[in-house]
C-alpha cells in the first residue's frame, strides 16, 4: 500500500477584529515564503457586494447566492494586499465600519459559510499557507500544523483601529470604536455557526502589551518548535 502524501502545511491565525491577525499573517507568510489567505476579506467582499447590489443583508439565502458568484482577486502590492471585486480595487472600502459590521452578520449564516468553505480550502498550495480568520483552526483547516489564537483587549484594539483610520484621514471616536468591537466580539462569539473561539490545540497569544515584532517572534518560535 502506497504511503499517503503529507498534506501541505497550514498555519492558522485566528482571533477577534483588531488583534493584528492581518499584519502578522502577512509577516509570517513572507518570512516562510508561504501563500496567504485573508478569509475575513471574503466575508467583507460578500457583505460589500450585497450592499452594492441592494440585497437584503438579513436574507441568508440571498447573501449566499452573492457569495457563490463573487468575482474576486488578491494581488500583492508591496507590503499590502490589494483586494479586487469585479476588477475594482476595494481594499479600503471593505475596511469601513459599515462593511465590517455587515461582514460579521453574514459570517453567521450557514449558507454563506458553506458557499465560501471550499473556496478557502483551495488556497492550500505548496509550499504552505498562512490562513487568517476567525475559524481557520476550528472549521476550515482543523488539521493545521500550527494554530495561533491572537487576541488583545478591546481598548487596545480600538486604539490601533483609531490610529489606522486617522492615517486614512477619517475622524472617529475611540470610545465608539471600542463599543463596536465589544458588540462584534459578542456577535461573533455567540453565533451558532463556527463561533469565534480558540481551537483546542491552539496556542493563545495576548498582544495587548506586545509590539508587532514581539508577537511575530513568538509565533515563529511556535512554528519552529
Amino acid at each position: 500500500m502506497t504511503p499517503k502524501e503529507p498534506l501541505t502545511p497550514v498555519i492558522t491565525i485566528d482571533g477577534p477584529s483588531g488583534a493584528g491577525k492581518g499584519t502578522l499573517s502577512r509577516l509570517v507568510a513572507s518570512r516562510l515564503g508561504y501563500h496567504l489567505l485573508d478569509s475575513g476579506a471574503l466575508y467583507r467582499l460578500t457583505a460589500l457586494a450585497a450592499m452594492n447590489e441592494r440585497v437584503d443583508i438579513d436574507d441568508p439565502e440571498a447573501v449566499a447566492k452573492i457569495a457563490r458568484h463573487l468575482n474576486v482577486a488578491f494581488e500583492a502590492d508591496g507590503t499590502e494586499t490589494r483586494v479586487l471585486l469585479k476588477d475594482r480595487d476595494v481594499s479600503r472600502e471593505i475596511r469601513t465600519e459599515a462593511v465590517s459590521m455587515n461582514a460579521s452578520k453574514v459570517a453567521a449564516y450557514s449558507p454563506v459559510r458553506e458557499a465560501l468553505l471550499q473556496r478557502q480550502r483551495d488556497f492550500r498550495k505548496e509550499p504552505g499557507l498562512v490562513a487568517d480568520g476567525r475559524d481557520m483552526g476550528t472549521t476550515v483547516f482543523p488539521d493545521a500544523r500550527v494554530k495561533i489564537f491572537l487576541t488583545a483587549s478591546p481598548e487596545a484594539r480600538a486604539e490601533r483601529r483609531y490610529l489606522q483610520l486617522l492615517e486614512k484621514g477619517e475622524k472617529v471616536d475611540v470610545e465608539a470604536l471600542a463599543e463596536d468591537i465589544r458588540r462584534r466580539d459578542q456577535q461573533d462569539s455567540e453565533r451558532s455557526v463556527s463561533p469565534l473561539k480558540p481551537a483546542e490545540d491552539a496556542h493563545c497569544l495576548d498582544s495587548t502589551d506586545l509590539s508587532i515584532d514581539e508577537v511575530l517572534e513568538q509565533i515563529l518560535k511556535t512554528v519552529n518548535a
